[in-house]
Parts: C-alpha cells; structure tokens; sequence
C-alpha cells in the first residue's frame, strides 16, 4: 500500500493544471487496472480527466478524486516521506490514500458485479465537469461510499453542510467625490449595508439551532470603486453560505434574492446560488450503523462520527436521495497545510472495512 501511494503521491495533480491532471489519470489508471484488473474508461470534459470503471449493473459507487489543491513543484518543499508510521507528501491525505484503500479493498474481493468506482479530477475546484457524471451513477444506486479522508480522530463524516455561492452586484452612479458627491449613488455605501443584512440573515437562520452545526453566511471578496476621487459606481459582494438542511438552503436562497437597495438609486443583482446540497444524517444513519457492525466484527473497534462544514462530492449523491457514507479515506489530519498527513497503520484495516462494506451492500 504505501507503495501504492507513493506512485501516486510523486506524480502532482493541481487542478488547475489540466496537463497534470491528465498525467496523474494514467497513474491512478494503470494503478487502478492492476488491482481491479480492469481499465477504465477514461473520461474527459472540457480537459479534465475522469476515470470510471463499472461491473456489471451498478449497485454501489465508489467515489473519490485526484486531483489537489498543491501547485505543481510542490514536492520539492513537502516530500514524500514516511517516519514514525507517518507518511508525508502533498495530497497524502486529502485523498490519494483514499484512493489506494480503495483498490487495495476491492482487489481482494472475489467478485466487483454490481461496483462503480468514479475518480474525477476536479473535485477541488467544484466539481464543474463531473457532477453529471457523479450524478448519473448514483440515481442507479443503492449506497455510495465516499474515500474522502476522515475527520478528527478516523470518524466517519455521516454529514456535510451544504453549500451556496453568490456574487452580489451594486451599480450606482458615478461622480465627482469632491465636487459633486450629491449628484452620485455610492455603490460602496450600497454594498456596506448589504453587508450588515448578510448578518442578520444569518442570525434568523440560526435561530434554535444547535451549537456548532449552525448556518453560515459569510461575505468574503468585497470590491468597490475606481478611484479615490470618484463616487464609486459599482461594487461587488461575494459571499460564501454553508448550511445543514435542504430547508436552510432554499431559506438563505430565497432571503438572498429577496434583499433591496438601501441607498436610494442603487440596483443590486444577486448571481450564483446552491452548489452543493447538503448531506444529512438521514441519508448517512442506515450505512453508518451497518459499518459500525462491521467494524466491530472485523476487530476494529467502535467507529466514531462527525458533522463536518466542509463539502464533498458525496453532497451530490445524497442531494439525489442515493444513502451516501462520507470520510472511509485516510486516517490523518493537515488536509491542504503544511502538515497534511496520513497514518499509515490505518491504511489497512480502513481498507479492509471498506471491503466489507462493500460486500454487504453487493450481495
């Protein structure tokens, strides 16, 4: 296994670099084809490159990604590395180890009839070129079982907030700062006020909500004006919205578009909307439980659990109804930082539970 993951680990995948990306696919493809041994099809949309290998009618998804967030030359500052039972490198966690679990699980089973296993290349980046991929697999569905890395501890992640993007536009008017300020409608001032609505829109949304699993609406890139003279005629407001229900979603949804211009003159235009529906425990409680069964028969102990606000693309399969286990990845910690990591005497039995999972839902 750590073989396995080095391979993948040495060989950078930076979303936003489509050249890698294609190249990281026939890593994960030639890796894939000799423990399922099987090729996959490989897929790609407007030059991102997925793999998909399917058995026979499909019953279960297997979901993971390749791609990561660290620019190519990243392994000459984060090596890979493995000490003291830890391995180190630039996407260890989140997730190529995920993704040797994966074929490391299904390559000592007897039988994959009823397996899809889907590995995209742009998860990181939204998921643009492969959620219809994602999404067409998992209507098909019984379980879908995600290799993303687990949270604190190994839990399982049985929740995920959902998410929402919006860019709010501000036209104003244009004036004289100096000379004539009454004669323009200042967009900065504009977006001001839209800022302070942003906040009590999420006061309202969380009111009786629990602690620590709350709506979350928050502005981040605010832009205004031309120059320092000048009335500004235009400012723009985005604005990042995490959410635990489908009802808080379209709540914040509907409130969003439903604000008005405070400085008389202004227009606001509200652009973007829901990316990724939340996943709830509802959708994750049936697998979850049958896991924890397993686990205890394998000898693994008692598994823990976690809500997480973090997205994954297993939001797209439980926002379809498909019952979606999340987190059966790498058991580490330090996803995207300077620390990210892996344990690896954890490689195997989360693969081997997996594997389990895998049976129960299949046969």
């Amino acid at each position: 296994m750590l073989a396995d993951l080095e391979e993948l680990v040495v060989c950078e995948s930076f979303s936003a670099d489509l050249d890698a990306v294609a190249r990281s696919a026939d890593v994960v493809a030639a890796q894939g084809a000799r423990h399922l041994g099987a090729s996959p099809e490989r897929l790609v949309i407007d030059g991102v490159t997925h793999l998909r290998w399917t058995f026979g009618t499909p019953r279960v998804l297997l979901l993971g990604h390749h791609d990561t967030v660290w620019p190519i030359g990243s392994l000459a500052t984060h090596p890979w590395s493995v000490a003291d039972g830890i391995a180190r490198g630039p996407g260890v966690f989140d997730m190529k180890a995920g993704l040797v679990q994966l074929f490391h699980a299904l390559g000592s089973l007897p039988s994959l009839d009823g397996v899809c296993v889907l590995v995209t290349g742009d998860e990181e980046v939204g998921s643009d070129t492969s959620r219809a991929l994602i999404e067409e697999v998992a209507r098909q569905c019984a379980a879908t079982f995600v290799l993303e890395a687990s949270a604190d501890g190994g839990a399982l992640k049985t929740a995920r907030k959902g998410t929402s993007a919006y860019e709010l536009l501000v036209r104003g008017r244009a004036a004289h700062s100096g000379l004539e300020p009454d004669k323009g409608v200042n967009a900065a001032v504009e977006a001001a006020h839209l800022i302070l609505a942003l906040a009590g829109l999420a006061e309202e949304a969380n009111t009786g909500a629990r602690d620590g699993w709350r709506t979350t609406v928050v502005p981040t890139v605010v832009k205004a004006g031309s120059a320092t003279n000048t009335v500004p005629a235009e400012a723009t407001v985005s604005v990042d919205v995490r959410v635990p229900s489908l009802t808080a979603q379209e709540w914040v949804d509907s409130a969003i578009r439903g604000m008005k211009s405070t400085v008389p003159g202004a227009r606001v235009e509200v652009r973007g909307g829901p990316n990724r529906p939340p996943l709830e425990e509802a959708s994750s409680a049936d697998l979850f439980a049958r896991a924890g069964l397993l686990a205890q028969r394998l000898g693994l102990g008692q598994l823990s659990s976690a809500a997480v606000g973090g997205a994954s693309d297993g939001n797209f399969t439980a926002g379809l109804g498909c019952p979606t286990l999340d987190g059966l990845g790498a058991v580490g910690g330090g996803a995207h930082a300077d620390d990210e990591h892996v344990v690896v005497a954890e490689l195997a039995p989360r693969a081997r539970l997996l594997a389990a999972l895998v049976e129960e839902v299949t046969r």
